[in-house]
């Protein structure tokens, strides 16, 4: 019989909740979840940016093999015909449906979220999309702007609402005729927020005073930061209010002010979606499906909010690649579930007081292209084989692993840093690490720096994660037979996490570890 999928995909969701420790925000729903779920706390993007992450997760396959680093292909026609997560849920008779933002639309899924490929129908877009980027946002003379910082009086918006209150209803509607019809289902919704612009309904903006706010704790560019790694944040200077502030390029920081106003709408947003996602979880309990339906929750990529002197995702630092994970099962991270039993009580930020720890909590480190042969273990299918060296020609195969085998650990096996903080030669050799990339058009940051077409890549930044360290190597790139030349290191980065975990304070130049590659 099998269990339903409902699969929720955050845009630019750094793992700023409850659940993951954060103390200031309020995100009661998200966290509910949490407390039902085996949740990694380590987990992490293949490319900090939304196409590439997409097309590499919802293939299981890494930006090396989808070939996407921009947004201007579709792999099916560039790279290979993958098979998608979706389309082996459809080939293995569910109902495959997708809401709001789940393949980068455009020609990197085909103009058609690669309908009829993944989806049994067409593709739900939310009407009021159109108008994200739109001047939409009040400024204190009372015209309106195209803002980063934009909270608004939905009232006041066109056709009365926004994105993903439209897809939380659409959400909402397809899991009464699933329930209905007796279908069993792969349901994927994907939220814009907390994407820029920050735009949400105002009166979240309650739930965090300003004097509340501070900023990033290492709001300065770090000395020893190679400039290739640099993202310089063009698409937040191109905002009305930020485009104001006239920031000198690529370097000058943000006021301090402005800097806590966008944290603080940051924030707001993610509590924003947390009402979407209680909505939608609710209605998950009220249709009774609660019982058998497998719940995952993640982000295509994190978001910088000062750190480094840097904002946006575009880099391979963790507050950019790091990502929320968690899955619930229904039986497995919870005891059986009775039919009809409320699981997902709606909770409100508002009035909501007090948290609730994750059920399981792994920290060993994952890879997001881990979750497709994941979810269809936990879904009782077939797992997808795993990829050979080159898989062009593979329809359906892995670059990822089952996470599995990590649901049911007994208390965390995990130890931190047992090296000592100067043994840094653990961190070539311990398991299980995660992959990042991401491509520069140079070596120091220009206009395109952030999101550089294919033709213009030269370098790329290969990152790895493990418990201990980061370690990064930017090496050279030709864009026409997509190759890397690992002898041609133009600048490293290597940063020990028990000593330094918020990334600093780079010490590749002073280690042995250049010539590892």
């Amino acid at each position: 019989d099998g269990m339903n999928v409902l699969f929720i995909v955050v845009d630019d969701l750094r793992p700023i909740l409850g659940c993951y420790g954060d103390k200031l925000v309020k995100s009661p729903n998200i966290d509910q979840l949490a407390s039902q779920s085996m949740v990694f706390s380590n987990a992490y993007a293949q490319q900090a940016v939304c196409a590439p992450s997409r097309v590499s997760f919802l293939t299981g396959r890494r930006p090396d093999t989808t070939r996407l680093y921009d947004f201007y292909s579709y792999w099916r026609v560039h790279a290979g015909n993958y098979s998608t997560m979706p389309q082996y849920f459809k080939e293995n008779g569910y109902v495959t449906l997708s809401v709001g933002k789940v393949f980068h639309p455009g020609v990197s899924s085909n103009y058609s979220d690669d309908y009829p490929y993944s989806w049994s129908i067409p593709p739900f877009h939310p009407s009021a999309e159109k108008y994200e980027n739109d001047k939409t946002c009040r400024g204190k003379d009372g015209k309106l702007y195209a803002n980063l910082v934009c909270p608004v009086n939905v009232t006041e918006m066109p056709g009365g609402t926004l994105p993903d209150i439209q897809s939380t209803e659409e959400a909402i509607r397809l899991l009464n005729i699933m329930k209905t019809n007796r279908q069993k289902f792969f349901l994927a919704v994907g939220y814009h927020k907390p994407h820029i612009p920050l735009r949400y309904p105002q009166e979240f903006l309650k739930l965090y005073p300003l004097e509340n706010i501070t900023l990033a704790p290492d709001p300065w560019v770090p000395k020893k930061l190679p400039s290739v790694a640099y993202n310089p944040w063009t698409d937040i200077r191109q905002r009305d209010d930020v485009e104001a502030l006239n920031v000198s390029f690529p370097y000058g920081p943000l006021p301090d002010d402005f800097q806590r106003q966008i944290r603080q709408s940051y924030y707001a947003a993610v509590s924003y979606l947390d009402v979407q996602v209680g909505l939608l979880l609710n209605a998950l309990d009220n249709v009774g499906l609660s019982n058998n339906t497998i719940v995952v929750f993640t982000a295509d990529h994190g978001w910088s909010l000062g750190e480094h002197g840097e904002w946006a995702k575009y880099s391979n630092f963790d507050v950019a690649t790091r990502v929320p994970l968690m899955f619930y099962v229904p039986g497995m991270t919870t005891s059986p579930v009775s039919q009809g039993a409320r699981v997902f009580p709606y909770l409100d930020p508002f009035s909501h007081i007090g948290g609730s720890a994750p059920q399981g909590q792994s920290k060993e480190v994952v890879e997001l292209v881990s979750v497709f042969p994941t979810l269809a273990e936990l879904a009782g299918l077939e797992v997808p084989p795993a990829c050979p060296a080159t898989s062009f020609g593979v329809v359906l195969c892995t670059e990822g692993r089952s996470i599995v085998h990590y649901f049911n650990v007994s208390e965390e096996k995990v130890e931190e840093g047992k090296g000592g903080s100067d043994d840094t030669g653990r961190c070539f050799t311990e398991e299980p690490a995660a992959f990042s990339q991401y491509p520069r058009p140079a070596d120091t940051p220009q206009w395109n720096s952030d999101k550089p077409k294919l033709k213009d890549i030269r370098i790329m930044g290969y990152s790895m994660r493990t418990i201990d360290c980061r370690f990064t190597v930017w090496v050279q790139f030709d864009p026409n037979n997509f190759s890397a030349d690992f002898r041609n290191v133009h600048a490293g980065e290597l940063y020990m996490m028990e000593t330094d975990p918020n990334q600093d304070y780079n010490i590749y130049n002073s280690t042995s570890h250049g010539w590892l590659l």
